[in-house]
């Protein structure tokens, strides 16, 4: 059983060993799936009791202690007397009205004893449904079980069902996790119908679930008859008026009408349908609302629509969707203020909500030409939230409107723009290519064009795009960073036309990037992203570049926060495999690098599983980077040389045209330790040939190889790969050179030599929390006659960040600058509860208790010099 977004509190249910634990939630929110998940994965040397409540049996005295112990009852004969009696007349095997007091204590033996001869799991659903009596037993247990391996793991809607113990809630499902759940249903939604999926559940699973299988396309979607008729019980007994607010509630995505009918929606808020709260109504659970919806009739909400745009003058977004919702036919002035909505709309919603305001106003357009405008607007957009097929079908849809030649020039440029960003680099090089034939086009074609083969790493793409990006500096540089290594010295002049627009300086920071400028890309990367958090503009799709960025840096934690922070902001929208692949494989990385080497294995398995590696040979390199160092953490230099030696071809070519020659020092290493030097030097010395204008961090890379391999001229190559003082830009390669020259030095008898050597290395090694590379430092300084734990060397509170998961240490950063938990909430789309969740777990792994510390840790992450 897969289960989506729930990774933690699945960790939680499943490390419970003994004592009591609550999961809590709104309906729909997957409390059934992890208890099933918790009972399935007890194991044959654990026990299992089950228990579900149910309306019909919430009448019946001790009904939901009959449903747990039944597989049991044949233990009760081993209580003692009173005991068995009470139990057996509770149940009702035998006459009596027996104590409750005694009843519990029955159980609570029986329990106990049954665990003793084998571990013991308790799972009791929807606990609210119980008896009275069940319930109190239950609870009498609880509180007293012990250190027996007896746990009681139960299902509630809230705490008050079954108060007084260790819970976990729940919340709504985070956009990412809640995208790649409705992506993986059978029937998967796309366009304009996935983004209202997405936002009617509003993160509920089953709503996501149930949603998906209707192929409608209203502005609310209908549920199955069968949940339509749960979720609209009891309507029909509610005032007239009472239902006709709530159906205009229930039209109203924002549910602030509910302030101007709060008399008319009473009855509905205490028939448990609607919650009212500070002029807003929320709904019991999503469903509701759609099975509100659609019991109406057409007319009804068609007047609704109406009425609610009556109501929303003085907010014209909103109007114009109701307007819109509330027209049938082709009207130009409600298609033309749907279209004036999409600026807002891309700033406050994103991408896929303004790509839906203009494929809708394209509806009601009138005009062909028009209607063709604005589905290759409505392209654009879609393109900007990262979804190919709805691209391609709005494209498509265009074309059947215009013969303009720039307006089908634009509409292939949308498409090759997104498909550049996938697994079909031929057909997006194709289609970006006869888009450049337009001169208006042809800056922003040859730009996706780079990208998509930045990606695809094969020579013939590169060939192509090499042939037209005389221009461009930015265009060249993706292609063949190392033969564009001049270009660095015009970003100063790049950076001065970017001004402060972030879209052009994230353009700049990536080809900082690119040609090693790493100090330099951090900081322009962080300028643009404090001049989009000004315009309040989400994370571009570059954003990952700034990832690899802050981990070539050796900001680790930074390097995860950063990435998470996109996906936050924009991969709900996005329907992009290579993308999340490339992120995952960051995270890897990371993981790799601490130690976290199963971890970091699982990540590229799944990784590798979403993308065509021949297609996509840019997360292809990294991955195998990744899976080497994981084997190196391991100590496993086999495996690590044969990770390392894939990046490249039997001919010594490097799989992809930038990453793999990151790996070359380490496939050498590897291969010194494995009996394979004569191979990795072939490599070596084609690498060093074809690196000819070599950024300071290859070249360091290069003498590092030469010195693994050449034992009597290594001294040379050490020396040189450290004179550089750019070299101090990437830390972790810098404290590996450190270290392997104090190895050199020692096993020479150099040893005070090797010792400050190896001091730093230690250092940076424990402030980066690498822990692999920090034991093997530490053997070196005992060998070196230096105690194993030397000052500083130690990880504690600021790299304890690495520790924690992305979404953490973005809340962490966050608190950090001051913003409160609803701050947070909204920045990334999660609840303020699930914010105050993130940072008690957070606390003890940093080694702080409160708030008040956590800018300490950050600026500490920040500012701390390289050494």
């Amino acid at each position: 059983m897969h289960v989506i977004g729930r990774e933690g509190e699945i960790s939680t249910v499943l490390g419970l060993v003994g004592g009591v634990l609550v999961v809590t939630g709104e309906p729909g929110t997957g409390k059934s799936t992890l208890l099933s998940l918790a009972a399935d994965a007890a194991g044959p040397g654990r026990r299992v009791l089950r228990a579900t409540g149910s309306h019909s049996e919430s009448n019946l005295p001790f009904s939901g202690l009959h449903q747990l112990l039944r597989p049991v009852f044949d233990e009760i004969e081993r209580l003692p007397e009173r005991q068995r009696s009470a139990l057996r007349g509770a149940i009702g095997l035998e006459d009596g009205a027996p104590a409750p007091m005694m009843i519990g204590v029955a159980v609570l033996t029986l329990l106990s004893e049954v665990s003793e001869r084998t571990p013991l799991l308790a799972v009791v659903d929807d606990i609210g449904l119980f008896d009275q009596c069940s319930r109190d037993t239950l609870a009498f247990v609880a509180r007293r079980i012990g250190d027996e391996p007896l746990a009681l793991l139960i299902g509630a809607l809230d705490e008050t069902e079954f108060p007084g113990f260790a819970s976990i809630t729940l919340d709504p499902l985070e956009p990412l996790a809640a995208a790649t759940l409705l992506d993986a249903q059978p029937s998967a939604p796309t366009g304009r119908r996935r983004a209202r999926v997405l936002a009617q559940a509003d993160g509920n699973p089953l709503a996501l679930v149930e949603l998906s299988r209707t192929g409608r396309d209203d502005v609310i979607l209908p549920l199955p008859d069968r949940l339509e008729r749960v979720h609209s019980a009891g309507l029909d007994r509610l005032p007239s008026a009472t239902r006709s607010a709530l159906l205009l509630v229930a039209a109203d995505a924002a549910g602030l009408v509910a302030g101007t009918r709060s008399a008319a929606l009473a009855p509905a808020e205490e028939a448990g349908l609607i919650r009212l709260s500070g002029g807003r109504a929320r709904f019991r659970h999503p469903l509701v609302r759609s099975a509100i919806y659609h019991s109406a009739t057409s007319a009804e909400r068609l007047e609704a629509h109406r009425a609610l745009a009556d109501l929303l003058v003085d907010a014209p977004d909103r109007r114009a969707w109701h307007l819109a919702a509330a027209t049938i036919g082709p009207d130009e002035s409600v298609a033309a203020a749907l279209e004036a909505t999409t600026p807002r709309a891309r700033l406050r919603c994103g991408h896929a909500a303004a790509a839906a305001a203009l494929e809708r106003a394209a509806e009601l357009s009138p005009v062909p030409s028009e209607r063709a405008r604005r589905l290759v607007a409505a392209a654009g957009a879609a393109a900007d939230a990262g979804q190919p097929t709805w691209v391609e079908q709005l494209a498509t849809e265009a074309r059947t409107f215009t013969d303009d030649p720039l307006l089908l020039a634009t509409a292939a440029l949308r498409v090759g723009q997104v498909l550049s960003l996938t697994c079909h680099h031929d057909t997006s090089l194709g289609l970006l290519m006869r888009a450049a034939e337009e001169p208006a086009l042809t800056a922003q074609a040859l730009s996706a064009a780079a990208v998509g083969t930045f990606h695809s790493g094969a020579a013939a793409d590169r060939a192509v795009v090499r042939a037209r990006s005389v221009g461009d500096p930015r265009v060249r540089v993706l292609v063949d960073p190392d033969e564009h290594r001049a270009t660095a010295a015009s970003i100063p002049e790049l950076l001065d036309r970017a001004g402060s627009d972030p879209g052009a300086l994230t353009s700049v920071a990536v080809m900082a990037w690119l040609l090693d400028e790493t100090a330099l890309a951090v900081r322009i990367f962080a300028d643009a992203r404090q001049h989009r958090r000004a315009l309040g503009q989400t994370p571009s799709a570059l954003e990952c570049s700034a990832a690899w960025a802050h981990l070539d840096h050796g900001q680790w934690a930074q390097a995860r926060s950063t990435a998470a922070g996109a996906d936050a902001a924009s991969s709900a929208d996005a329907s992009l495999p290579q993308r999340a692949a490339g992120d995952l494989v960051l995270d890897a990385t990371a993981a790799a690098l601490t130690g976290d080497t199963s971890t970091a294995r699982a990540w590229v398995e799944r990784a590798l599983s979403m993308i065509d590696p021949r297609t996509s040979r840019a997360v292809l390199a990294r991955a195998g980077w990744a899976l080497g160092m994981a084997a190196v953490a391991d100590g496993d230099h086999s495996t690590a040389y044969e990770h390392f030696r894939r990046l490249f071809t039997a001919e010594g070519e490097p799989v992809h045209y930038h990453f793999a020659y990151v790996a070359v020092a380490e496939l050498v290493a590897a291969a010194v330790r494995t009996g394979h030097e004569a191979e990795a030097g072939r490599i070596l010395r084609r690498a060093e040939k074809e690196a000819h204008d070599a950024s300071p961090r290859i070249g360091a890379l290069l003498h590092r190889g030469h010195a693994l391999l050449d034992h009597d001229g290594a001294e040379a190559h050490f020396r040189e790969a450290l004179s550089d003082a750019a070299t101090e830009q990437w830390p972790f390669e810098r404290a590996q050179l450190l270290l392997e020259y104090g190895e050199w030095l020692r096993r020479r008898r150099r040893i005070l030599e090797a010792r400050p050597m190896l001091v730093t290395a230690s250092e940076v090694f424990g402030r980066l929390g690498a822990g692999p590379w920090l034991d093997r430092t530490r053997g070196e300084l005992r060998a070196a006659g230096i105690g194993s734990e030397p000052t500083g060397s130690e990880p504690a509170g600021r790299d304890a960040l690495t520790l924690l998961t992305p979404q953490q240490q973005q809340i962490i950063g966050l608190a950090a600058r001051g913003l409160t938990n609803r701050e947070i909430g909204a920045r990334l789309f999660i609840s303020p509860r699930t914010v105050s969740s993130h940072l008690y777990r957070s606390y003890p792994v940093l080694g702080i208790s409160s708030r008040a510390q956590l800018r300490d840790i950050v600026d500490g992450v920040t500012t701390r010099p390289v050494r």
